[in-house]
């Protein structure tokens, strides 16, 4: 097998630069994603000392998607016309105003609009780099710089598992989130020390377009859309909330055994992340293209999903450690829709699909509490509860797979673009 070829920066960027350019970005992409996966691990805190039900637990989770979601178009035009590393700087300091709030706050309704804040604020956390990338690398390095990131954002998940549950005895809850305002202070700074000036934008014919319509078209769009709402979207809201409380009232862990449990999940994560950077572009040489790698990948996760239902308390972490790694094959989708769309548009590109990603987040997390919810209402117990929820979720991510077999492509030019696959 050959060897992968190297990440090639632009005319803006030596080697050395478009590397340290990266790692702070990654930096920030770490705080992101540990206060979006933290709630897993706090649930059952927060279920003891503020009486929340599962429903409150998955509006409370979804409020940080949403905000991320509300961002989604302004923020596309936003880095199409002035940048990564400005926009970077202004959502950082929101998500630094919402994290104290949310140490702050004293109701349910206080830590949801706190929380929602965040979501604002860390909302480009991931789409300033992408952009970037999508400005300075060629395709291959795209592939590897995005599974890379999320590989970062991965480290973060593990950080919100066994390591803040130690934290908390020390500091508490509300100590946990003054150290988040700090560690995103600190990246503002290296963001604004170390990452060079935003290189200039496309023709101003081409970034100022305006509006949606050409991406919301597109037939790469319209064939991911389903399967980043319901898979992507499924995948993250079970890492970042609906696991833990899973092992604890499905498998009767307790909260540090969940802990644990959500540890090996999120290493799982990292570990298939640092795997597709380091394959991906091989596979790509060899002719694989996102579409296939998702074609194949993507039953993984459906076939777990499957498994946990017919466990039930016997589906344990393991589980949701093959649900989740087989499912980041479709993490490609995100790359594969910025590539089949021009650079000067990337921003749009991106943060659309985002948008349709957390959209599906947010309905994921908040409608699995309030099926549990409404299935405990008629008498089902936990366990049937439970089962019902991600029952949901499963012919939800079914539907999207078929669809996205179904649905024709264009062929673009192999050099810059993806394949797709036609179902006849």
């Amino acid at each position: 097998m050959s060897a992968a070829p190297p990440i090639r920066s632009s005319q803006h960027l030596d080697a050395r630069t478009a590397v340290a350019v990266f790692l702070i970005f990654a930096l920030s992409y770490f705080i992101s994603a540990l206060v979006r996966g933290v709630t897993a691990t706090l649930a059952p805190l927060f279920t003891t000392e503020l009486g929340l039900t599962a429903g409150d637990l998955g509006l409370l989770g979804g409020a940080f998607f949403l905000g991320f979601a509300s961002t989604q178009l302004p923020l596309g035009t936003a880095l199409d016309r002035h940048g990564p590393k400005r926009v970077q700087l202004v959502f950082l300091a929101v998500a630094v105003i919402g994290s104290v709030a949310f140490a702050l706050a004293g109701s349910f309704v206080s830590l949801a609009i706190a929380r929602a804040l965040i979501g604002v604020g860390v909302s480009a956390c991931l789409m300033a780099p992408l952009t970037a990338f999508r400005r300075s690398f060629d395709t291959v390095a795209q592939l590897r710089a995005n599974s890379w990131m999320l590989m970062s954002g991965s480290v973060g998940m593990v950080a919100s598992t066994l390591p803040v549950q130690w934290l908390l005895p020390l500091i508490g809850w509300r100590g946990l989130f003054w150290a988040v305002a700090g560690w995103m202070l600190l990246s503002m700074l290296a963001i604004a020390r170390f990452v060079p000036a935003d290189p200039p934008a496309a023709p101003r014919a081409v970034s100022d377009e305006p509006g949606y319509a050409a991406i919301w078209r597109h037939p790469t769009f319209v064939r991911l859309a389903p399967m980043g709402f319901f898979h992507y979207g499924g995948l993250i809201a079970l890492q970042s909330l609906w696991a833990g409380p899973w092992l604890v009232e499905v498998c009767g862990w307790s909260a540090s055994q969940a802990a644990q449990g959500l540890f090996v999940i999120n290493v799982s994560m990292l570990l298939s992340f640092m795997v597709w950077g380091s394959v991906v572009p091989r596979l790509y040489a060899r002719g694989w293209t996102a579409q296939t790698l998702i074609a194949r990948g993507a039953p993984i996760g459906l076939a777990a999903l499957g498994l946990a239902l017919i466990l039930g308390p016997q589906a344990g972490a393991w589980v949701w450690v093959l649900f989740c790694a087989g499912s980041t094959a479709v993490s490609l989708s995100q790359p594969a829709v910025g590539l089949a769309l021009p650079a000067a548009l990337a921003g749009r590109a991106l943060s659309a699909y985002n948008l349709v990603i957390f959209l599906g987040v947010f309905t994921v997390q908040w409608g699995i509490g309030l099926a549990i919810d409404g299935l405990r209402a008629i008498g089902w117990n936990t366990l049937s509860a439970y089962r019902g929820g991600f029952a949901l979720l499963s012919v939800c991510c079914l539907f999207s797979y078929v669809w996205f077999l179904c649905r024709a492509e264009p062929l673009p030019d192999p050099k810059t673009e993806f394949v797709g696959l036609n179902c006849r």
